[in-house]
C-alpha cells in the first residue's frame, strides 16, 4: 500500500515536473506586428516656370562707307589727259598717293584706282610695277616704300626714263578726303597741270 502511494506520488511529481518543462519550452505567443505605414511625403510646390527673359537687341553696327576710288579719280584722270602741252606717247610713272588724311587710308586701292583710269589712255605709257620695283632696289627702297615726297618720285622716274610724273595727295577727313593730284615735268620740277576733286562714296 505505501510503495503504491509512493509509486503515485512520484508518477505526480514526475507529471508535474513535465508539465513544467512543456510550459516553460511552450513559446511566448508572438504579437503580430502591424506593418508599418509608409511615411506620405509632404507635397513640394510644382516648380513655376520662369519667364522668359526678353530678347536682346543687338545693335546694328553702322555701315562702312567706303571710298569708290574708280569713280573718284576718274573725272581727274580725263582733266589731265585732255591738258595742254603734254607729248602723246610720253612715258608717266604714277606715284603712291600720298596720305595727309588724319587717318588710316586704303593709298594701296587709290593707286590702283588712278593707274586703272590711265589704261588705254591714248596719250601716255605707264611705267610697268616691275620697272618701279627695280628702279626702288637701284635706289636702296624697299619694294613697298611709298614714295611720298617729289624728289624721290623724280629721281624714279629719271631711272625708268619717264618723262613725267603724277603726284597725288589725299587730304583732310579720311571718311571723305579731298584729292589733289599733279602732273611734273621730270626734267625740270615744273607742274603743268593740277587739279583737286572731292572722293565719292
Amino acid at each position: 500500500m505505501i510503495r503504491s502511494v509512493q509509486r503515485s506520488g512520484a508518477l505526480i511529481f514526475a507529471l508535474m515536473l513535465t508539465g513544467c518543462v512543456v510550459k516553460q519550452q511552450t513559446p511566448a505567443p508572438v504579437e503580430p506586428t502591424q506593418p508599418a505605414t509608409p511615411v506620405q511625403p509632404e507635397p513640394q510646390p510644382e516648380p513655376q516656370p520662369q519667364p522668359a527673359p526678353p530678347p536682346q537687341t543687338v545693335p546694328q553696327l553702322p555701315k562702312l562707307k567706303t571710298i569708290d576710288w574708280n569713280a573718284s579719280v576718274s573725272p581727274l584722270v580725263a582733266s589731265m589727259v585732255q591738258s595742254a602741252g603734254v607729248n602723246p606717247g610720253s612715258v608717266l610713272l604714277v606715284d603712291s598717293i600720298k596720305n595727309s588724311t588724319n587717318g588710316a587710308l586704303q593709298t594701296a586701292k587709290a593707286t590702283s584706282a588712278i593707274q586703272n583710269a590711265l589704261a588705254n589712255n591714248g596719250k601716255f605709257s605707264l611705267v610697268s610695277s616691275e620697272q618701279l620695283s627695280q628702279a626702288k632696289q637701284s635706289l636702296g627702297l624697299s619694294p613697298d616704300d611709298s614714295l611720298n615726297s617729289r624728289s624721290k618720285a623724280i629721281g624714279l622716274a629719271r631711272i625708268v626714263n619717264a618723262q613725267y610724273v603724277l603726284y597725288s595727295t589725299a587730304k583732310g577727313d579720311v571718311k571723305s578726303p579731298a584729292l589733289q593730284m599733279q602732273l611734273m615735268l621730270v626734267q625740270t620740277g615744273e607742274i603743268i597741270w593740277s587739279g583737286n576733286g572731292a572722293t565719292q562714296l
